[in-house]
């Protein structure tokens, strides 16, 4: 078990002794979440650890300890955003939502009002993850000056990813033109700031490194994380299921406005992909036709190119930086991840 793991399995061991109180209902709710902040790759604490230990912090408990409580607002963006999408399913089995809806059609609820208690157990898991993540930042055992800066993070984070979310929404209503500088900022907004961002700045406030340098690895995770971004998108329509855990046709059937789809608008080829993109009833072999398309015009290879340049100007800044090299090349091993599973 990672130190991840353990932070997060007291966390909620500590949660359910504590309020016990509350019914079988609230138990299912807190067992729901505690399954939901389960699995993944935990990049996030990783990437809080290690620029904590390479700028010279020593106490790996209190490190892991921050790190478990952004791995848990990475949890309550996760249930949250399910909600946001009317998606049962995460990672192969049934979220927090799935579970309740289940549940209350089994106990012969109907399917709107199990839709309904499904939906409102989504969003009351992820203000509960919330609440904790803010909670474990709170109690972290740093100083008093160190725990208010953790705090201002966190704050940041929390509100630019909402700024993000939100958005991302409202471009789905396709209500306007929207650009794909204005995609890019989007998903800064709702992914970078609070995957990159926040862990690499808050390493190095736990490791008392000047105001300088945590500028400047703010900005590293914002280049870092716009080519995290831009690479997942590529994998969205182009991955392997079976490697990613997700559908390579979610993307498509939902019409999401993502920065392939935004360069592939502005091409001679989007007359012909247009009908395949927000059709609900895509199927694989016609996503195929859609693929190829997307190669053809030449919007794959432009966003690819496009996440290289993210990373190697991410290069340049780590070198200004004078941040150790193995650090940064583990962490662009993120991004050559997420290319060879689009490939």
């Amino acid at each position: 078990m990672s130190s991840t793991d353990t932070q997060l399995s007291g966390f909620f061991l500590d949660g359910a002794a504590r309020y016990q109180e509350m019914g079988e209902d609230y138990q299912e709710l807190w067992r729901s979440l505690s399954r939901a902040s389960e699995g993944g790759k935990r990049f996030r604490p990783a990437l809080l650890a290690g620029i904590y230990a390479e700028l010279g912090g020593a106490d790996a408990d209190l490190a892991s300890h921050v790190g478990a409580a952004v791995e848990l607002l990475h949890t309550a963006f996760v249930i949250h955003d399910d909600v946001i999408d009317g998606d049962d399913v995460r990672r192969g089995r049934l979220n927090v939502s799935g579970t309740f809806d289940q549940r209350a059609r089994a106990l012969g609820a109907g399917c709107e009002r199990a839709r309904v208690l499904g939906t409102t157990a989504g969003i009351l898991a992820g203000d509960l993850a919330l609440v904790g993540a803010v909670r474990m930042i709170a109690l972290t055992g740093a100083d008093p000056r160190t725990t208010r800066r953790l705090l201002d993070l966190l704050d940041h984070a929390v509100r630019v990813t909402a700024a993000g979310e939100l958005a991302d929404v409202r471009f789905s209503l396709d209500l306007e033109p929207v650009s794909l500088g204005d995609i890019i900022t989007m998903e800064e907004h709702k992914t970078a700031v609070y995957s990159f961002v926040l862990p690499l700045q808050a390493g190095a406030v736990l490791a008392g490194a000047p105001e300088r340098l945590v500028s400047g690895l703010g900005e590293l995770g914002r280049l870092v994380g716009i080519a995290f971004q831009l690479l997942d998108d590529v994998q969205g329509v182009f991955g392997d299921e079976t490697e990613t855990g997700k559908s390579a046709l979610t993307d498509l059937r939902e019409g999401k406005v993502t920065p392939l789809i935004a360069h592939a608008r502005s091409t001679a080829s989007w007359g012909d992909i247009a009908p395949f993109v927000g059709d609900p009833t895509l199927t694989e072999s016609r996503a195929a036709i859609v693929r190829d398309l997307l190669v053809v015009c030449g919007s794959r290879s432009f966003i690819e190119d496009l996440a290289a340049s993210y990373v190697e100007a991410a290069l340049g800044l780590a070198d200004r930086l004078e941040l150790p090299p193995g650090f940064i090349s583990w962490v662009t091993t993120i991004t050559d991840d997420l290319a060879r599973r689009a490939a």
